[in-house]
């Protein structure tokens, strides 16, 4: 994402704090006055810096940005406007800013350099040189202070000063001591450090418990634990190895073509009592059809295998054919049971088969949906295609056609119960899933749907700026729990990125300081399950722990990340980062069961930044939505008017013209004007770091 400057509108500048070394004032670069009032003493790049750090005998630091880096904006914020560290750098260190737009010539030579060291590259740079010049070592975005595995900004600089001071002829090859030594800077004993090594070495470990004949988990009963796939799917887009997504996507097959899911009337059941898929706990919830359609969607969008498109379409479907009310909120649940029989809805005999569809088609739709005379089942069928056979596009069709005349015999059937209950939090899941998947599949009509249930939940589940939990027949039940508040802030979230309409994101900002006031836990930086004000217990909630639903906190720590990207404002960065250091200690013993978390902490260290601008934003928004919703954020920005007031990017867009401007883990690449290379800068930008 952007942040300050352009050439004709400059940013508003942080208070005055320089000193009297620092030269930049007289720079004509917008980017470089941008910094003239740091405390730092910096100089431009230029003989005079040279010369001033062969007289001191200091190391250079040399800090290479541009007017739109968003993280080039955030460091400066978080350091070189800090007085305490802009002294360390001033007593260690000659330091020089450049524009990299100014002087290509420079950031070409130490961006090289960078390289070489086999660190990533992305503004900003930041290299340690030698008094003459001469790269030693360096990196992109430090943080203030150690986390996520990065080390602080100072204990990066105390030690480099240190090994120029201590081994002066060694500073060549000094660079894995350097490391080690930062390394053991970043995990401070006694806390509980996790970053992207953890997250993909815990990848690593559940694979490898993955079973690979059927999918899934190994054993029985089968859950489609889909925070779990998610997981695995993040480690597939952070490293770029199929085999992480090979193994959700031979996972999503076994269970779309299994018996938990429903052949005629779309929608998955809760899970499989054996390992095959094949025979469900035949209740249907609203929160597992939801977290599955997001997996679809990203299956579909990164193979094209139509299958997961058609679940993903027959799911919706069934969604509004039988899920939806009068007022167009999503119903809980459907239940297992019809007529005091478990899944007699939803099983077939062979005889009634060949009754309603005919000998010659009934033989073609038995052996594709392994129908026979004894049965799967306790002496019924349930179908599904788990027997894998060859299915020519003429096969397909006809098995469509077939499967109408036996839909409609069902539906005279004795219906399971239908719960008609509206419960904010599931409807929450299902609205954000329709409203990104929507948007990757190019499926408009389903972001309408789920605004439709957004509106009403907005309206007739709320009293002021606090949620109630569930409503059904015009009673609501009063206050929410945190996971209402979470999963309906990231409904408002997903709707604002795929619509760019900013009541949604002022929603979602209403929503979350009514979550603050009422539910934070000011014990781990998370929330308490229950509100401040609601029916007391013997005890208030407050797990971190998944259960069929991810966790509210781990809902919590992704909406925080996305609404610092969204408006601009570091200060929600900042609470994520205290949720995710307090919830964590006290994860870190069982990440099977945090595996949301370890999502949202997957989407902290590695979410894609994507501002879209100009006359042909729309085009640009477009190119961005078919990127994977779970690491990327895109903020519409065709004027600078159309960002949330004192958002950081607005200056740079004044005279930005159509473009996309991309970051990823804390480095920025530079303006992209093609939309069709926004996939490429950002898979370019994900590969280097």
């Amino acid at each position: 994402m952007t942040k300050q400057g352009s050439s004709s509108t400059p940013p508003a500048e942080p208070k005055d704090q320089r000193g009297p070394d620092n030269r930049l004032a007289g720079e004509t670069s917008p980017y470089l006055l941008q910094h003239k009032n740091n405390p730092v003493a910096w100089w431009p790049w230029g003989p005079e810096a040279l010369a001033e750090a062969q007289a001191s005998n200091r190391p250079i630091l040399l800090s290479v940005g541009y007017a739109a880096c968003h993280w080039c904006h955030v460091m400066a914020h978080e350091s070189f406007e800090d007085g305490a560290t802009a002294a360390v750098m001033n007593e260690l260190f000659v330091n020089i800013k450049v524009d990299r737009e100014e002087r290509p010539d420079i950031d070409q030579i130490y961006m090289a350099a960078l390289h070489h060291l086999g660190e990533q590259g992305g503004w900003p740079l930041t290299m340690f040189l030698t008094p003459q010049g001469e790269p030693v070592w360096g990196g992109t975005y430090f943080p203030p202070t150690s986390r996520y595995g990065r080390p602080a900004f100072v204990d990066v600089l105390r030690e480099v000063s240190r090994l120029f001071r201590e081994e002066p002829a060694k500073i060549g090859q000094n660079r894995d001591a350097l490391m080690e030594r930062l390394a053991k800077e970043a995990r401070p004993a006694g806390k509980v450090v996790l970053g992207t090594a953890e997250l993909d070495g815990f990848a690593q470990r559940l694979g490898g418990a993955f079973d690979t004949t059927n999918g899934g988990l190994r054993g029985a009963p089968k859950f489609p634990n889909s925070a779990l796939y998610e997981l695995i799917w993040r480690a597939g887009l952070r490293s770029g190895e199929d085999r992480y997504f090979k193994l959700i996507e031979h996972t999503l097959e076994r269970i779309c073509e299994g018996g938990i899911y429903d052949h005629l009337g779309g929608g998955f059941s809760r899970y499989s009592t054996d390992e095959r898929w094949l025979v469900p706990h035949f209740e249907k919830m609203l929160y597992d059809n939801a977290q599955l359609l997001e997996l679809l969607a990203l299956a579909h969008a990164r193979t094209g295998d139509p299958l997961f498109r058609q679940r993903a379409v027959e799911t919706v479907g069934w969604l509004q054919r039988e899920m939806t009310t009068p007022d167009g909120a999503f119903c809980a649940s459907l239940d297992a049971d019809s007529e005091g029989e478990e899944g007699k809805f939803y099983v077939w005999s062979k005889v009634e088969i060949d009754r309603i569809l005919g000998a010659e088609n009934a033989a073609l739709f038995v052996e594709h949906y392994d129908v026979s005379e004894g049965g799967n089942f306790e002496g019924h069928n349930i179908l599904n295609r788990l027997n894998n056979l060859p299915r020519s596009i003429n096969d397909e069709a006809s098995l469509a056609l077939l499967r109408q005349p036996l839909f409609m015999l069902r539906e005279e059937r004795i219906r399971p119960g239908l719960d008609d209950k509206v419960l904010a939090d599931w409807n929450g899941l299902t609205i954000a899933a329709l409203a990104s998947a929507g948007s990757m599949l190019g499926e408009t009509s389903w972001i309408d749907i789920g605004a439709r249930a957004f509106d009403f939940i907005a309206h007739a589940m709320t009293k002021g700026d606090r949620l109630g939990h569930s409503w059904r027949q015009g009673r609501l039940l009063y206050p929410a729990m945190a996971s209402d508040f979470s999963n309906m802030i990231k409904a408002a979230l997903a709707l604002y990125e795929a619509t760019g309409k900013a009541a949604y994101l002022d929603q979602a900002l209403a929503w979350q300081r009514a979550f603050d006031t009422h539910y934070g836990n000011p014990g781990n930086g998370g929330y308490f399950l229950t509100a401040d004000d609601a029916e007391g217990l013997v005890v208030r909630p407050a797990s971190t722990s998944d259960d069929a639903t991810p966790n509210p906190n781990s809902i919590a720590a992704q909406n925080l990340v996305r609404l610092a990207a969204l408006t601009g404002d570091a200060k929600w960065r900042e609470q994520a980062d205290g949720l995710f250091d307090g919830v964590l200690a006290g994860a870190a013993d069982n990440l099977f069961q945090h595996a949301a978390l370890l999502n949202a902490l997957d989407m902290r260290l590695h979410l894609a930044e994507i501002v879209v601008t100009g006359p042909d934003a729309g085009r640009f928004a477009a190119a961005a939505l078919k990127l994977p919703f779970v690491s990327r954020v895109i903020l519409r920005a065709p004027t600078a008017d159309a960002l949330p007031p004192g958002h950081p990017a607005q200056a740079k867009i004044v005279a930005a013209g159509s473009a996309a401007f991309v970051c990823v883990s804390q480095t920025c690449s530079l303006p992209v004007t093609d939309p069709e290379q926004i996939a490429a800068a950002v898979n370019g930008m994900r590969a280097s770091a």
